[in-house]
């Protein structure tokens, strides 16, 4: 009996475990019932799907391709089942978030909570990071993004915009002086991003027009949160988006700095998700949600 999806399952599962025993494991066969379905499915299809080591597991670029696909297909499968089984049924199953760290701590984290009890039967596997990773290699159903869009071949939602602002501590402007002009920065210690080095320039509004100022620093961070932590110990000015420290301006950890010269810049922030034509009902669930409840200072 042909067994296609069966195959297909199979298949899904060792890409998200990155083993067969893994796969064997979640699907509560055998590891040797796993290895003949992908040799079937290899052999069926006429290429390479996975490629195997003493060590590790990985997909070739025919079996991302091919996973990108199926786990489209499955998802339909799946809506047409639970379209029948009626209006109660409820989103579930894992969902797989990979977001940047400011945005995760700052803007994720304090709603999530709320995501999860509307929603008991998802489980939420959130992962931190601010480097730029690919959204099926990272196995992630969701990306948020900010900043220009990079990824190709995946939908977009627009979540918001952030706006720029320049900070720094209290105690690092009662010892160095507060600018008044984007030229006095030439006197101050300014963080920047270790991954931006080409950028050594701030933007600022002066007389009505943008002006691109050079700005110095020793201090070079390799991720936004970094360079605010050390923007509030006192070591220097910093450009960061304002949902990043609005809970430090509040608190007086930081305070903003030549708010009259700001150019008023933004970065957009999407969520980014492989498309297909009927969404897994876990993924499109939180992004309603995020929707809804994501609030941008």
């Amino acid at each position: 009996m042909d067994n296609r999806f069966g195959e297909m399952q199979i298949f899904l599962a060792v890409a998200e475990t990155g083993s067969l025993a893994g796969a064997a494991r979640a699907l509560r066969i055998t590891p040797s019932a796993v290895s003949r379905a992908i040799a079937r499915l290899e052999a069926r299809l006429g290429v390479l799907l996975i490629t195997r080591t003493t060590r590790a597991l990985s997909l070739t670029a025919e079996g991302e391709v091919y996973r990108e696909r199926v786990a489209g297909l499955i998802a339909e499968v799946d809506e047409v089942e639970r379209g029948f089984a009626g209006p109660s049924d409820a989103p579930r199953g894992p969902l797989r978030i990979n977001s940047s760290v400011p945005f995760g701590t700052q803007c994720l984290l304090p709603i999530l909570p709320r995501f999860m009890a509307r929603h008991p039967s998802v489980q939420v596997n959130l992962s931190l990071s601010d480097e730029l990773v690919d959204l099926v290699e990272a196995r992630a159903d969701v990306a948020i993004r900010i900043g220009p869009l990079r990824d190709t071949g995946l939908k977009a939602k627009k979540l918001g915009r952030s706006a720029m602002v320049l900070v720094a501590s209290p105690g690092y402007l009662a010892t160095r002086g507060l600018p008044d002009h984007p030229r006095a920065l030439a006197g101050h210690s300014c963080l920047q991003f270790s991954f931006r080095r080409s950028l050594d320039t701030w933007p600022f509004r002066i007389d009505g027009a943008l002006v691109q100022r050079p700005v110095e620093g020793a201090f070079h961070g390799n991720s936004g949160e970094v360079v605010r932590l050390m923007a509030v110990a006192g070591g220097g000015i910093a450009r960061l988006g304002r949902f990043h420290v609005a809970a430090d301006l509040a608190a007086g950890r930081l305070v903003e700095v030549l708010s009259d010269y700001n150019p008023g810049d933004h970065e957009d922030i999407h969520a980014l998700f492989v498309g297909h034509q009927r969404l897994a009902s876990r993924i499109r669930a939180f992004l309603d949600f995020l929707e809804t409840e994501l609030r941008l200072p």
